[in-house]
């Protein structure tokens, strides 16, 4: 469905004319939806919509398709604005949008791919879409917000639970319960109550593996700087168990470097860092968390699907949500 997607936020997008910057300008609008990524969350609300038997060609597979393409312009605006605010240096393998073209420019951009999203929303014809969109965005923006604010007031006094509490607000409701929930809506189905708790547990899932890669994953398929949290001074439940049992030496050493600015990082002590985190229990204590939250998700989700019409799709969308959960790229 990639293809399909973009060629639909693509027919939204200014073509730029014959003015030469602004041809630039449709350029960057297509810069990230055009390096891919996985799709997961527009897979999700497509995958929903065909196990309450939605068929393709029909006029409900049209409002899907539509919903799903601004939950992608949501992710790729989102992501721009995510890159400026954790000043990375790279999305999707290149160079994150702001490194390319400068934070003004990029900010724009991010600007006008959220109302592309809203132009999106208005061509599914699905009117609950509208508050659905709304209260996603509002969610993430309230993770977001803690997420960015405990490094700016160099917060470390935290524990697991606030982790949890971040990350379900800034990851889990835009990845896995709003995509159910739109979804539910394009076939004209009410949403089920169960789909928050299995999203819920199921984005934190995700999220804590998205952590793990952070630390050990492959730079050639996880897209993202390996150790690009630290670099940014993510409090991460991986970082959060570690403290808890580190000595007292090496927990001021690494308060210390993590309360640095990005620019005045060590690249060698940062290594040294990272090598505490991947060789202490902290690494295989979140993935053994995140296990079990996948586990639970699971099986709330099996639950609220039960009686959905396409058995077939729904037993294809327990297995992508599956892969989501416990992704080793």
């Amino acid at each position: 469905m990639r293809a399909e997607l973009l060629a639909r936020i693509e027919s939204l997008l200014p073509t730029g004319g014959d003015l030469p910057e602004l041809q630039r300008y449709a350029a960057m609008l297509r810069d990230y939806p055009q390096r891919g990524g996985k799709g997961l969350r527009s897979e999700l609300l497509l995958g929903t919509a065909r196990a309450y038997g939605v068929a393709e060609g029909s006029p409900e597979w049209e409002r899907a398709l539509w919903l799903a393409a601004a939950l992608e312009l949501f992710q790729n605006w989102v992501l721009i604005h995510d890159d400026i605010e954790d000043d990375s240096e790279e999305r999707r393998g290149r160079p994150a949008l702001h490194r390319l073209h400068g934070v003004p420019l990029a900010i724009n951009a991010g600007d006008a791919l959220h109302v592309y999203m809203w132009m999106a929303v208005r061509r599914s014809g699905v009117d609950q879409a509208l508050d659905e969109f709304m209260a996603m965005v509002l969610k993430t923006a309230e993770g977001q917000h803690l997420d960015l604010a405990w490094v700016e007031t160099r917060e470390w006094n935290l524990t697991p639970e606030d982790y949890l509490r971040m990350v379900r607000l800034k990851t889990a409701y835009y990845t896995v319960i709003y995509p159910l929930r739109l979804g539910a809506l394009a076939a004209g189905r009410e949403p089920s109550a169960e789909f928050e708790a299995a999203g819920l547990a199921l984005g934190t899932a995700f999220q804590i593996r998205d952590d793990v890669l952070n630390l050990i994953g492959d730079p050639a398929k996880y897209g993202k700087e390996i150790g690009g949290d630290l670099l940014e001074g993510k409090r991460t439940l991986i970082v959060l168990h570690w403290l808890a049992g580190a000595s007292a030496q090496q927990r001021t050493v690494f308060l210390e470097r993590m309360n640095r600015a990005r620019t005045e990082k060590n690249a060698g002590q940062l290594e040294e860092l990272l090598t505490w985190l991947r060789e202490s229990g902290s690494v295989r204590a979140a993935q053994e968390f995140a296990d079990l939250e996948a586990q639970r998700g699971l099986a709330a989700l099996a639950q609220a699907l039960a009686g959905a019409p396409n058995q077939h799709a729904t037993e294809a969308l327990l297995q992508t949500m599956k892969v989501l959960a416990t992704r080793d790229a």
